[in-house]
């Protein structure tokens, strides 16, 4: 047999990807990677029996006060450019339960991206995940929205004078509880795991760092508080 010339191939233990000789990368599926969900559910116990029966399609009272003690919720939604997953934060009860399977979901001033927006006019599907200072139990809400520019809801949800420019109507359809084992975990509400925000980069650093200089970012950083005073509503 003749000689093989052809480039050694090296391949990623850990991500399968190959490299030819003239540098060249194929990434293909990571070692271990599971392609269904028989062989998913086969690395693990039965959900726990809690897990199933706690998830219901509405609001009970006993629901409804962890939403009204709530000062933060993420909201999770999807659209034709992909995923998104936003923080929303107010006084704690900023978010109306109208009924069983309502809540409002008042848009305060941001930056405009309005990914979260856009997402829900082209696909309502959209997941809440509800936060409480200091307790470890989080609360899930899953369902569609809609997007409301009645007068009415506008002025209910309004904070002084400032109205929100949209208010998000969720329609729940899925509703349970999340066992706090993620926060205990993380310590995330224990004060002295806390960090300060100097020991992090800053909005100003990262515009910098990311339009190699061009950015003015200590300008940027020393404006903030004033603009945040201005445009928080």
């Amino acid at each position: 047999m003749g000689e093989d010339h052809r480039s050694p191939v090296l391949t990623d233990p850990v991500t399968e990807t190959q490299v030819g000789a003239e540098g060249c990368e194929r990434t293909m599926a990571p070692m271990g990677t599971i392609r269904t969900v028989e062989e998913l559910e086969a690395l693990y116990d039965a959900p726990v029996p809690t897990s199933v029966i706690k998830e219901i399609d509405h609001l009970t009272d006993l629901h409804r006060a962890y939403v009204e003690a709530s000062p933060f919720v993420v909201v999770a939604t999807s659209g034709p450019g992909g995923l998104d997953c936003s923080p929303r934060g107010d006084p704690a009860g900023f978010v109306e339960v109208v009924d069983e399977r309502t809540l409002l979901l008042p848009d305060r001033r941001g930056n405009n991206r309005l990914d979260t927006l856009r997402n829900i006019v082209v696909d309502p599907r959209i997941a809440l995940l509800f936060l409480v200072p200091g307790v470890g139990m989080t609360l899930r809400v899953n369902g569609t929205a809609v997007l409301s520019t009645d007068a009415a809801l506008r002025q209910r949800l309004a904070v002084g004078d400032k109205l929100p420019t949209t208010v998000v109507v969720v329609t729940a359809q899925s509703v349970y509880t999340q066992c706090p084992k993620a926060l205990i975990r993380s310590k995330l509400w224990d004060p002295s795991r806390h960090r300060d925000p100097s020991e992090l980069p800053s909005a100003g650093e990262l515009l910098e760092a990311i339009t190699n200089g061009e950015f003015d970012g200590k300008s940027h950083d020393a404006a903030y508080p004033e603009r945040l005073r201005q445009t928080i509503y």
